[in-house]
This record gives structure tokens, sequence and C-alpha cells, in this order.
């Protein structure tokens, strides 16, 4: 949804949580603490899921739409509406609605983007007067590709995932299989064989087409759904690579007909679809 002026985000909007990709992803490290050190450009792409929101007078946060296998104590949107009550002493509530259409353990980013969106949105909503930093550092307690879709641009980002170096990145357009599988990310990021030495790259030299993602041989021999996807679309798009820890690949194209083309290629039981990148998250103006 395209909204001419900050002030139009209401009660009664559809507020959109983008999906991303990946356009490379490195393990350049590991802390003492066990957590990974990574290089990734995060992109934003016109796939989404969408919340909605209701007032609450009684404080309290409720998903009116909750996902199945998913205890709303445990839920993304649920936590980071309480955290954001709890970091301001806000005592108002929202009954939360989720319509859920991106595939969850895809490696898109669908979750951590619900709960950016609920604190942006909420934020704005509650009038609880965070600036976006300090919602960077809330989100990045719920999960470490929160504060990425709370920072609203495309970026080079660093660290767990919280040091951003914002990156203009050329129009394009993404042709995004979904293997249908649900990869854990921990499994992925704990597997004896991941490679997590990978020389750093230095942010003001990247450009586009630099890079590969450290995580997708082990996606690819732990879940042969992926690898199988990814075979095929290499063959045709030999950029191809995986998004984040998976399960989807990608391979972005300077012309939406070309992504069109290989879609229409699709063999009988793959499942895809087509996205553009976008320049920024549609709330990256919202305060």
């Amino acid at each position: 949804m395209e909204r001419n002026a900050v002030s139009e985000w209401t009660w009664h909007s559809n507020w959109p949580a983008p999906a991303k990709l990946n356009l490379f992803l490195h393990v350049v490290g590991r802390r003492a603490d066990g957590y990974h050190l990574l290089q990734t450009v995060f992109r934003f792409i016109a796939r989404a899921d969408t919340l909605s929101f209701e007032p609450r007078a009684d404080g309290e946060i409720i998903l009116a739409t909750p996902i199945p296998g998913v205890p709303a104590d445990s839920d993304l949107t649920v936590r980071a509406a309480r955290l954001l009550q709890q970091a301001t002493a806000c005592r108002q509530g929202a009954t939360l609605h989720l319509d859920k259409q991106l595939p969850m353990g895809g490696g898109l980013g669908g979750g951590s983007s619900d709960a950016a969106t609920v604190l942006l949105a909420l934020n704005h909503l509650w009038q609880t007067g965070l600036s976006r930093p300090e919602l960077e550092k809330l989100g990045l307690t719920l999960g470490a590709d929160v504060p990425v879709f709370v920072h609203g641009r495309n970026t080079f980002a660093e660290g767990v995932g919280e040091a951003f170096t914002d990156v203009d990145l050329p129009p394009e357009t993404y042709l995004v299989l979904n293997p249908a599988v649900h990869v854990p990310t921990t499994a992925i990021f704990g597997a004896p064989e991941l490679k997590r030495d990978t020389p750093p790259l230095n942010p003001a030299e990247w450009r586009p087409g630099q890079g590969h993602n450290d995580l997708e041989a082990v996606a690819c021999a732990r879940f042969p759904a992926v690898a199988e996807h990814l075979v095929w679309l290499k063959q045709h798009a030999p950029q191809a690579m995986m998004t984040g820890s998976g399960a989807c690949v990608f391979a972005g194209f300077a012309e939406r007909d070309e992504a069109a083309a290989l879609l229409a290629q699709l063999p009988a039981g793959m499942k895809g679809w087509i996205a553009d990148g976008l320049p920024e998250h549609p709330l990256a103006k919202i305060h």
C-alpha cells in the first residue's frame, strides 16, 4: 500500500511486512557467546504479510489470527507488542490481525518482518515516541533480522545483523522458488560443516553480484528439495542463490519479462513467484 504522507497511517490501515532477500550472506567469524558474525546485503521485495490493528482499552495484546502450532506467548507479533508496552510503560492494548503470505522457514524474514511492522505501527498508533534506532535495539532482542526491517533501508549488514551501511540497489525483478520445506535456522548455523571463516568485505567496495551464501551448501545437503530447486534455477540463471538459511532460492533479472518467462517454464511440482525489488521498506518514513 502506498502512502503519500506519514499521517495517513491509522488504526484502519493495512500495514505491510515485506519479505527480504539476502543478495549474499557470508559467515566471517563466531563470537565467544556462539553468535555468528555475518556480512550480508538485505533487499526488500514487493511480497508481504499484512497486519491490521484494533485499539483496546484493557491493555491486552490479542492475536486474532493465531498461526496453528504457535502459542500466542511465543508468537513474534505478540512478543513485539508486549515488548513495546514494557519499554514505554504504555497502558494501551491492541488486537492484532495477521494475513500470513510469506512461508515460515523460507529465509524471507517473514516472522522478523511481522515483528518489525508491529513495533513501527504500534509506536505510531500508541504515540509511544521511540526513535527508529531505539526500536531497532528493541527488535534485536526479538531476533537478529528484526532490526533491518525497522531500519527500513536496503543495507549492507554486519555483526550479528545490527550494524548497517545503506546501499542504493538497481531496479531488479526476482524469481523466487519455494521448495515448501521448513528449514530451521538453528539447524543450519549449528552444523559442524558450516564454513565460518570467509574473509570480510569492505562495505564501501561491495557491488551487486558480488558474494555468495555460505549457508547454501549446508541447507542443500540436509534438505534435498532446496538443492533440487537451486539446481534447476541455476541451469537457467547462473546468478541464482539461496536466501538466508533457506529454503527459498532466487534469481534477479534486470527485465521483469525475463523473470516471468522463466516462471512460465517452472516444472510441475515446483512453486514460485516474481516480485520487484523495493527502493526502501514501505514504512521507511513513518515515525
